[in-house]
Order: structure tokens, then sequence, then C-alpha cells
């Protein structure tokens, strides 16, 4: 049975405790490994080795042999690609064609797009004269924040590790990663990469374990701990900044959304379909940035709603490995009945369900597996559930609406404010409305589009600050202002 143990200071460790905890794939239930839980000790470990390296080797090394590291990891994660693969496929279930394509070729890409932006990264300079009638230079540098506590989700354990991990390590921190109990391969496998090549001991760490009492309440409030970024859902987030509140450290936060979609009656049909289907149903809906309101205008409601059934109802489960697999399972059967019980709460509403609601047949060796349905509803209230809260599931709800100032309205009457996407031939309105969404990504006729050089993040109660290009280096840096006087 495969042992996932903790990466401290340059080594594979189990723990003091004997804790253990089973990790089984979504697939069918069957039995991955145990995974060694972090306690207290693990956690101090962690940090410490990680603020022992700031201060050896790595503390001492120029920009440019960073990046050579880096650059070094992105490359060695992309020769080891099958083995990062079939981790990825084994913990979360997604289908070959997801991962393949996004989860790992962008897992290794975090750290070349976070070099580069390193190299490149400018700071300001001030000539002044001062009150004695000589010249003053003052100048700005960038320094490491220090030890970083990396909270990971688990949707997309690899991409969104190490989207955080590259830049902390670009601008010269040591990390502390704890990844999500129910994804924890990926992370632990990166361990091996980086004494592969030659990142220094104590630069990298992970700790296994859950939330509360565990590995991730233990570094958060670690007191030598310097940062926190967490990826996840907004009640964790509240957690973890509270955590942050003593010692008054930085969060990054990223957290759940209620994603709109607005579908104008001018739209590229067939875009929005195809676009709308990816952004409901990929992951098996498990998305952060995700779609789970739609709202259609009136004159093509019933044909959208028609056209995303007929979509929704091709998209066949089954293995990862399977070239005609369409849809995985959810992460967990934690998290399948988490999803269930909306889809009942949306039939005890009055929800007209359009397609699907429920658990597909499956092949006698997969039933044991986190299956459910991609489902449609419609009719609901705007003040129903599963149209207020997050669902994280293959499901959403379509809603026709009349005018702008309408759609507007019901897709900014919710908590959340993380991403939206417009679609319509009409690039003035859809500009127009962009900036009237409260969100902190918008997409035009597209969907998960991104420019890892712009700023990424949400607002409202999906988190705080922004991360990309150099918008993650105000983060994982603290700029420093230096005065000459000549």
């Amino acid at each position: 049975m495969k042992e996932i143990k903790n990466f401290i200071n340059g080594e594979f460790a189990t723990n003091l405790s004997g804790k253990v905890f089973e990790k089984r794939t979504p697939i069918d239930n069957s039995l991955v490994g145990k995974v060694y839980e972090a306690g207290r000790p693990e956690v101090d470990a962690a940090v410490n080795a990680a603020h022992a390296a700031l201060e050896g080797d790595w503390g001492r090394l120029s920009v440019n042999d960073r990046v050579k590291l880096l650059d070094g990891v992105a490359d060695e994660i992309n020769h080891r690609f099958d083995d990062f693969l079939q981790a990825e496929i084994a913990d979360t279930g997604k289908p070959v064609h997801l991962a393949s394509h996004v989860d790992i070729p962008r897992g290794a890409a975090n750290f070349k797009i976070f070099a580069d932006t390193i190299k490149n990264a400018s700071t300001e300079s001030f000539r002044m004269a001062t009150p004695d009638g000589k010249d003053a230079l003052s100048y700005a540098v960038r320094v490491p924040r220090g030890v970083i506590a990396v909270v990971c989700p688990w949707n997309l354990p690899l991409l969104l590790m190490t989207w955080k991990v590259g830049p902390a390590l670009a601008c010269g921190n040591t990390v502390v990663v704890k990844p999500s109990e129910e994804t924890p391969s990926t992370a632990t496998l990166l361990g091996e990469v980086m004494n592969k090549v030659g990142v220094p001991k104590g630069v990298y760490n992970v700790v296994h374990g859950f939330g509360p009492d565990s590995a991730g309440a233990f570094l958060t409030s670690h007191p030598r701990v310097n940062g926190i970024t967490f990826t996840g859902e907004t009640g964790t987030g509240t957690a973890i900044m509270k955590a942050g509140a003593e010692g008054i450290r930085p969060v990054s936060l990223e957290l759940g959304g209620k994603n709109a979609a607005l579908v104008f009656a001018d739209c590229d049909f067939e875009v929005a379909v195809n676009t709308v289907t990816r952004s409901v149903f990929e992951n098996c809906g498990q998305v952060c940035l995700g779609t789970e309101r739609v709202y259609v205008e009136r004159p093509i409601f019933e044909k959208f709603v028609n056209a995303l059934k007929a979509k929704a109802e091709g998209m066949k489960p089954g293995r990862p490995d399977d070239p005609a697999t369409k849809i995985g399972p959810l992460v967990s059967q934690e998290h399948r009945a988490k999803v269930l019980s909306y889809y009942e709460r949306a039939r005890e509403e009055g929800a007209t369900v359009v397609t699907g609601g429920g658990i597909p047949d499956m092949p006698i060796d997969l039933q044991e597996g986190a299956w459910v349905q991609p489902t449609i509803w419609t009719g609901l209230p705007e003040t129903a559930a599963v149209v207020r809260e997050e669902i994280f599931g293959p499901c959403c709800h379509i809603q026709p609406f009349d005018t702008e100032d309408e759609v507007v309205r019901m897709a900014n009457d919710t908590p959340y404010g993380l991403a939206t996407s417009i679609y319509t031939r009409d690039l003035g309105r859809a500009n127009r409305l962009a900036v009237r969404i409260d969100v902190g990504l918008c997409w035009i006729n597209s969907w998960f589009l991104r420019d890892l050089r712009t700023a990424f993040g949400g607002s409202k109660q999906s988190g705080i600050g922004r991360e990309g290009g150099v918008h993650s280096l105000e983060f994982y840096t603290e700029l420093r202002n230096i005065m000459v006087k000549y």
C-alpha cells in the first residue's frame, strides 16, 4: 500500500503520533494509500526548517540562480509528466484529457511564468534635493516576506498549489504547504522534484492533515509563519483570516463563488452553449470560476435550455483513461453527499428538473465511486438555496431576463464576487456591463481564458488580494525604501 509522507527539510517523514488516514480514489472508492497526519511537532519542524533555509544557502542566492532552479523544477515536472498525471487522477478521478491538458502543464508553467516575472520586476527611485542643498537618492528594493503557509484546495491540486509556490519561491521566500487531505499526492511528489533539481533543504516543505486541531490550524496559527495564502471555501477563509490576525500577519484569500453567465439573444449561440457547457460541467463542476447561475435573454431562453440539456445528457461518466469519458466523479463521498443534498433541496423548493438530479447508473466496478448526474434546473426564485449558495457540483439554474438592468441586478445579488461571463455580439454592451458586475474577473464570449500576467482574485466574500504577474509580488515581497544622501 502506498505511503504518503510529510516532506520536511528535504526528507520524507512520518510523524510522532502514529496517526494516519486513508486516501481513497473517488473513481471506485478503492484505497490509494495511507497518509501520515502532521501534528504540532511536524509543523514546528517544517516551519523551523523553512526559517533555516532563509538564513542559509537559499537566502544568499541571486535572483538569476533562483530562476535557474525554478526553471529546472518546471522541466523536471514535465519530465515526470506521467507520474504527476497518475497521482492527480488517483486523487481526483478527473479524466485524463482534462488533467493532461490543464492541471499538469499549468502546474509546471507556473514556475516558468513567475521566474520570468521576477527577472523583469522593477521598483521606483527618485532623486531629491535635501534642505542643506545636497542631493539624495531614494530607491526601493523587494525583499522576501519570509516563511509562507500555502493552504491548497482539492479541485486543481497541482495547478493551484504551484500558482502560489511558484511566485513565493521566485521572490525568495520559503514555503510550508498544507494540501487538502483529499489530494495529498502531487504536493508530496513535488518534494522529489525539488531534491532532484537541487533546491536547498527546507525551502519547500509539505505537511499533511485536516483543518481544525490538525495540520491546517497548527500551520496558520504558527507564530513563525510570516504570511498565509489560501484557496478554498469562504468559511475556512474566515477562520484563516482570524488566525492571521494574531501577530498581524498578511493573508491572501481566493474563496468561494456563485458565478453568473449572462447570455444575450444576439450571442453567437453555438459559442455560448459550448462555453457555458464547459463552465458548468468541467471538472464535474468543481471549479471556483465555474458557472452555477445562467441568465438567458427571454427570446432564446427555451432554445438555450434545450441545447444545454442535450449537452449535459451527452456527458458520459466513466474511468479517467476511457477516451469516451466526458465527466469524472466528485472528489469524495463526503462532497457527493453535500451536492446530492442540494439536488434534493432544489426539488423541495419546487425546481423544474430539466435533466439529472441524481446518481447515474454506473457499471458494477464503479458503483462505489462519487458519481452524480450533470443537473439543470429552471423555475426557482432568486431566493432559493440552490441559486444563493455555492454547491461546487455539475449543476446550474437557468433564469430568463428581459433588460440589461434586470440581469445586472440579479448577477450582483450575491455575497460573492469572483467571476462572470457575458455572451453577446455587441461589444459595447459587453464592456459596459463588465464594469457594472461586482467581480474580480469577467470574460466576454469566453471562459477560463487566462493571461497569467494579469490580476486574479475576487471581491466581496470571494477573497482578498490579487495574484498573477507583478500582482503576486505585492503579497510575496515587502518593499523596502533605502535613502542615500550624497
